[in-house]
Parts: C-alpha cells; sequence; structure tokens
C-alpha cells in the first residue's frame, strides 16, 4: 500500500468520523442509557482488540449483551444478547462509538474486524500482511460474513467451526484486500454497508 493512500485513508477517516460523531453523539448517548437499563450494566462495552501492527487498543461499542458467562463466539439466539441489543446489532447501532476508535487513530472506516487476542495477533508469514492497515468497522470479510452469527448458530461446534473455517477464509479475503487495495474500494465497501449487502 503506498505512502499516499494510507494519507488518502487516513485523511478521509478522520474527515468522515469527526462529521459523523457531531451528527450522532445524541443517537450514541441515547443508546448507552437505554442499553444501561436494559442490560443492569454500563451502557458502553469496552474491550481489547488487536489493531495495526499487532498491537492491542480498547475497542468501543455499545453494550447489547447480558455480563455472564459464554461462548467466545457470539449466535442468533443466544441468550446473552438482550432483546433491545438484538435492535442495536440489527442496525449496526452498537458500532456507533468506534467512530471515536477511528478519531484517535485505532481503526480505519474499512478495513479487517478487530478481533480479540488470540486469533490476529498469532498470524504468520505473508499473512502478517493484514496487521499493516487499520482494523475497519466494515470490509469485505465484514460483508461476506454478515450473517456470521446465524451460520455460527447452524453449526454443532461453533467455536471450532470459527477456528478452522471462518477465520482462515477471513485471513483470505482480507489479504487480497491489502494486497489490492484502492481507496474506489473502499467508497464501494461502505456504500454496501449502508444498503445493507453482501459479498460473495
Amino acid at each position: 500500500m503506498k505512502r499516499s493512500d494510507q494519507a488518502l485513508k487516513r485523511a478521509f477517516d478522520m474527515i468522515a468520523a469527526s462529521a459523523c460523531l457531531l451528527l450522532l453523539w445524541p443517537v450514541i448517548a441515547i443508546a448507552a442509557l437505554l442499553a444501561r437499563r436494559d442490560t443492569g450494566a454500563s451502557g458502553l462495552f469496552h474491550q481489547t482488540r488487536i489493531g495495526r501492527h499487532g498491537r492491542p487498543f480498547t475497542l468501543h461499542k455499545i453494550r447489547t449483551m447480558r455480563n455472564v458467562a459464554g461462548s467466545s463466539v457470539t449466535t442468533v439466539g443466544d441468550a446473552r444478547i438482550t432483546r433491545l441489543g438484538r435492535h442495536f446489532r440489527r442496525w449496526k447501532i452498537d458500532e456507533l462509538p468506534q467512530l471515536w476508535n477511528i478519531l484517535r487513530g485505532d481503526m480505519s472506516f474499512v478495513g479487517p474486524r478487530p478481533d480479540v487476542p488470540g486469533f490476529a495477533d498469532r498470524l504468520k508469514g505473508d499473512d502478517r500482511i493484514i496487521l499493516l492497515l487499520r482494523p475497519g468497522i466494515t470490509g469485505p470479510a465484514t460483508l461476506k460474513y454478515r450473517d456470521e452469527e446465524a451460520l455460527l448458530a447452524a453449526m454443532d461446534d461453533p467455536e471450532r467451526f470459527n477456528a478452522e473455517a471462518i477465520w482462515p477464509d477471513k485471513v483470505a479475503i482480507n489479504r487480497a484486500y491489502v494486497e489490492n487495495y484502492s481507496f474506489a474500494t473502499d467508497l464501494m465497501l461502505i456504500w454496501l454497508t449502508a444498503l445493507g449487502r453482501k459479498t460473495s
């Protein structure tokens, strides 16, 4: 990825994230208050994820799940997800606090989704090219697996299927994204995300 591409991508992220935060902060604030009442915990959820160059950072989301023990993967029908949380997840309202992550430089609008420790930080060889980019709110792998929770729910062992099938495919998709990067592709992926479209 060229330096000029990196500069353009970062400039777009800063301008767009600033504009979105100015417009959407009331939505984020109200959603956080509703989530607090709905889950009985803080309305904001904070979790360590792996970012650019394999460095951990704190990701921010609207809380959609009760604070109880469960699997490391989330499936459709997961009992931990509250009724209101399902609506937040469906309309991606829970992702809005990540605009702050973008503004801080932790994330980008488009890129590989940031994983919890134990996945991206264990990439080896040429696959580590993925770590050259900031993780994103959306991306080609995110759009392909837009219905990931439903797919995992149909599996006998969701965690194993995620580790052995979904994760390797996401790595291949994200590697191709980095190797063939273009700003026009970013704009197309953002547009498809806004339309709620999947990619194959």
